[in-house]
């Protein structure tokens, strides 16, 4: 694979589908990882808050 091939394929996609969708598509992927990445940093956040309210409780 050389390093002309994605650009080749990005050209391909523009001229047959067209900027926007091809743009949304690429913001799509790049989203979607960095969405993974906050889902799994929230269930954490949730987890220590919940174990720190479970500790707090037992401790009164």
């Amino acid at each position: 694979m050389d390093d002309t091939q994605p650009l080749t394929y990005l050209l391909t996609a523009v001229s047959q589908v067209g900027f926007p969708i091809v743009l949304t598509g690429y913001l799509l992927v790049r989203f979607e990882k960095k969405l993974e990445t906050l889902t799994e940093s929230i269930s954490k956040l949730t987890d220590v808050i919940n174990k720190n309210l479970s500790e707090e409780s037992h401790g009164r």
